[in-house]
Parts: structure tokens; sequence; C-alpha cells
């Protein structure tokens, strides 16, 4: 149970090479990691599987996993550069932003198609200092999944007495 039925230096030099060549891919293909969107995440988890492999020795060489592991980096590179050049499929890979509040008004339909709640839209809405939805002037879920806000200028906020909301 505790006796190594591969040698330690091969593992070492296993872990060293697998760790390096994925460190070098992400740099290269990567960009920073709060901008990870799902096909980013889907890399990080395939990535992962696919190196466990070459660490452990299930596979005879090194070269399996290594080869394995930069398929995947180039698919999620030739896609990234696929959706840059042809629209359609951008607009397959990456919804467009959806709107949430328009002219301080809760879009109610849009926040059920992405199964949010009014009060964690207020929720969100707090992180981003505001308070109340009508000095909103626009707001929408991004391909990531994170909020943009722009508020209403001074000048242009509409007078309303109580909250609206869309169904």
């Amino acid at each position: 149970m505790f006796t190594p039925s591969v040698s330690l230096a091969e593992l070492m030099l296993r872990g060293t090479l697998m760790y390096l060549l994925i460190f070098v891919l992400m740099r290269i293909f990567r960009r920073e990691a709060g901008t990870l969107s799902i096909p980013d995440l889907l890399v990080v988890v395939l990535v992962a599987d696919a190196a466990q492999n070459g660490l452990s020795s299930d596979y005879r060489s090194i070269t399996e996993g290594a080869v394995l592991v930069g398929t995947i980096f180039f698919w999620n590179y030739a896609l990234d550069w696929l959706a840059y050049r042809w629209t359609p499929i951008k607009r397959l890979l990456q919804p467009p932003p959806l709107a949430l509040i328009r002219d301080g008004m809760i879009l109610r339909r849009n926040l059920k198609s992405e199964l949010i709640s009014v009060d964690d839209l207020l929720s969100q809405l707090r992180e981003h200092g505001i308070d109340d939805p009508r000095v909103v002037k626009r707001c929408f879920i991004e391909p990531d999944g994170h909020l943009s806000v722009v508020k209403f200028a001074d000048d242009e906020m509409p007078e309303r007495k109580e909250r609206r909301t869309v169904s």
C-alpha cells in the first residue's frame, strides 16, 4: 500500500514537465483569470483531467498527456479565433448581453429567463453602489455572468414616485 509502483524520480519528472507545459500554455493562450468564460472554464476542467493521466502514469509517456493537453488548447484557441473572425460563430459561442433594467424599470421577463430573482438583482446593484434601480438607465447581464450598469446622469434622471417593473 505504501510502496510506489513507479519510481519517485519519474513521478517528480512527470509532475514538473506537465506543470511547466500547462503553465506555458495557460500564459500563451489565456487572459486574466478574472475573465474566464464558459469555454475557458471547460478548458481548465478538461486540462486538469488530461494532465492527471499524464501525471499519474496512466499514459505510457508524458508525450501522450502533452499531446492531449495541447489538443485541448488548440481547439479552445481555434474557437476563439473563429468567433473573432466570423460574427455568426461569435453569436453561437457567446450570447449577447441581456437587459435586466431599462430606464429604471426592472424587466421581469428577462430576469425569469435567466433565473434571477429581484432580490438577487438588487443585491448585485448594491455591490455596484446602487440602492435604487430607478437611478439605473441600463443594466445588462453580460456573457460572462457579470452585471454591467449604466446610471442616469443627474440632469437626465426621470421623476418617478414608485418603483416600476415590467412583466
